[in-house]
């Protein structure tokens, strides 16, 4: 397609569910940096992986054209309830495997963990400079990942990142889907401290504080907690904020300006 090809692929969980992916990379076949693209919610199940191609209303054109030009492999799937697994509702999903000692939240993330190992084994994939990138649910789950998997190089999310506890104290966290439950969350972490963990790795933040999503007062208490990590890992310089005063739940121009910028620096060096 022009300067760059889709890929249009399946993959299989365990238990044998197909699990559509959308790929995007220059024509090149030599080795590349790769982005971890995770998808947003919106209430928008139909969309999924779609997004890559077809971006959605929140977001400034689709990335991963934007991307292949740019010379990265950019893969994104359909999380479960989205896209073509949009065949079971999120509520029903989530309370089956709550019941089961489960979440959602849990699955999500391990689909996409498993996306990290067969990125990292394409032969056109530099799996030295993996990166990810989400917006909303994908925010939330691209940094959480990062935490976990110091296989990410970099990560750059946007409108999604507060602190838990302030969450429920602003009562913007029932601004959140069901996805997101998971039972004794508060006792083991926060939002600020599970984005810390990423240091000393680079990490854009891009936050609007006209976000319902994310009250200021929720922002900047993660904040806290996140600018200490990084400055007890000598990384100060690698934690980069970009917050806008009047900016909602979308992606602004200087934002998406900011992601590109940030990327390019941290995967390709340039």
């Amino acid at each position: 397609m022009g300067r760059y090809v889709v890929e249009r692929l399946v993959f299989h969980t365990a238990g044998g569910e197909a699990v559509r992916g959308v790929l995007t990379r220059p024509s090149s076949d030599a080795p590349a940096p790769a982005i971890l693209y995770l998808h947003a919610h919106g209430a928008r199940y139909d969309i999924g992986a779609g997004e890559l191609l077809d971006g959605r209303p929140a977001l400034q054109a689709p990335l991963g054209p934007v991307l292949a030009s740019m010379g990265f492999v950019t893969l994104a799937i359909d999380m479960p309830c989205f896209g073509e697994r949009a065949t079971i509702s999120e509520s029903a999903a989530s309370k089956a495997l709550l019941w089961n000692g489960r979440s959602l939240a849990g699955q999500m993330i391990g689909e996409q963990a498993a996306m990290i190992d067969w990125l990292a084994a394409r032969p056109d994939v530099d799996a030295t400079r993996i990166g990810a990138f989400g917006i909303s649910m994908g925010a939330t789950f691209g940094y959480w990942l990062a935490a976990v998997d110091e296989r990410i190089a970099c990560v750059a999310h946007l409108c999604c990142y507060a602190d838990f506890a302030a969450l429920i104290e602003t009562g913007a966290h029932d601004l959140h889907g069901i996805y997101l439950t998971i039972p004794g969350l508060l006792n083991i972490a926060s939002g600020g401290e599970t984005a810390g963990l990423i240091a000393p790795r680079p990490q854009l933040i891009c936050i609007g504080d006209l976000d319902p999503l994310t009250p200021p007062a929720a922002v900047d208490r993660a904040l806290a907690e996140t600018r200490a990590a990084y400055a007890a890992a000598n990384a100060s310089d690698r934690l980069v904020l970009h917050r806008e005063p009047e900016t909602g739940h979308r992606e602004s121009p200087a934002m998406r300006d900011a992601v590109l910028a940030f990327l390019l620096a941290h995967l390709k060096g340039s």
